[in-house]
């Protein structure tokens, strides 16, 4: 039996599109047709009906009136006039229909889309890299290291696990070369990392008592106003891992914040991590810490991993096509 589908067309009004229908017992017409239900030949009767009553329209369509159907029973009025789904364009909600099932997420990456302007591919391109289900999932000590008002924005700006996919590295690839590839792909590196985020620089020298000392990738935290230094591992993390980066904060609060800055922030970017090690790690801490892992590559069956090849031996197999 055919779902009773909601009401979607209202009484005509004077002076809207709707009242250009023939006359109110042809609106009636056409709301007892959806009411009977939303059988294929009930659809194509309302979208042929659509089309001859408002010829000047577009959007009637047979996949359209679905969409419809779907966008009334996902969202009650009070979601579609005040909330963020009312303000997106058509196509943008269709992306939330088809791509996600669950109503608070739906909501979630409608009101992001909302705040930074996302376009439909962005939203496509950050629903399915699952960026908001990733947000907040950062192993830190922030409750107890940073003011409130910052630590709830410090802990939301980062995720867990970081996806750098996009380096075209595989899973043996070495520190220096993901660091190095980072700045190469920066563009992406800070769409990942989020809003907020700006470069500083890589390699960024200290002096300390007549030693150089240099910070890998500096970043700064537009909303926080804070430094935020990032220390990469290509292993599983070690507690030993966190004193040469409390070093480069400790550094960095003392050579590089202004006096309005907050105190910098340290992220961590391992391989993997045991949750249990991280949190007794972090515990006596005073700096505000977060560690998280990265993926070089998303996941895929093994054998499948292996058996991509590297961008070296692309560019090499096409430079022997071509001599």
């Amino acid at each position: 039996m055919a779902d009773k589908a909601p009401a979607l067309i209202e009484p005509p009004r004077k002076g809207t599109a709707s009242g250009s229908l023939t006359s109110r017992s042809e609106f009636a017409r056409l709301a007892r047709e959806v009411e009977q239900g939303w059988g294929a030949k009930v659809i194509d009767r309302l979208s042929h009906d659509l089309r001859q009553a408002f010829p000047d329209l577009g959007g009637f369509s047979r996949a359209n009136l679905k969409y419809m159907r779907a966008f009334a029973g996902a969202w009650d009025e009070e979601a579609i006039g005040q909330q963020a789904v009312g303000q997106l364009p058509w196509g943008h909600n269709i992306v939330l229909l088809t791509k996600l099932k669950d109503t608070e997420m739906r909501l979630a990456y409608a009101a992001a889309a909302v705040e930074f302007g996302w376009s439909r591919n962005v939203l496509v391109m950050h629903i399915e890299s699952e960026r908001i289900e990733r947000q907040g999932k950062a192993t830190t000590n922030f409750e107890r290291s940073l003011p409130k008002t910052d630590s709830d924005l410090a802990r939301e700006s980062l995720k867990d696990p970081y996806r750098l996919d996009f380096l075209g590295l595989g899973d043996g690839a070495h520190e220096r070369e993901i660091e190095a590839s980072l700045i190469d792909h920066i563009t992406e590196f800070l769409l990942e990392l989020g809003a907020g985020f700006a470069f500083v620089g890589r390699q960024v020298h200290l002096e300390i008592g007549g030693d150089d000392f240099y910070i890998d990738s500096l970043f700064y935290h537009l909303q926080l106003r804070r430094y935020v230094v990032i220390e990469l591992k290509a292993e599983k993390f070690k507690p030993e891992h966190l004193g040469q980066l409390g070093f480069y904060m400790t550094a960095a609060d003392d050579l590089l914040r202004h006096e309005t800055d907050g105190p910098t922030i340290g992220l961590l970017l391992c391989k993997t991590k045991n949750e249990a090690v991280a949190e007794y790690t972090l515990r006596d801490s005073s700096q505000p810490l977060g560690i998280v892992q990265y993926q070089l590559l998303e996941a895929l069956p093994d054998p499948l991993q292996t058996a991509l090849p590297t961008i070296e031996q692309i560019e090499r197999e096409l430079g022997e096509a071509n001599e």
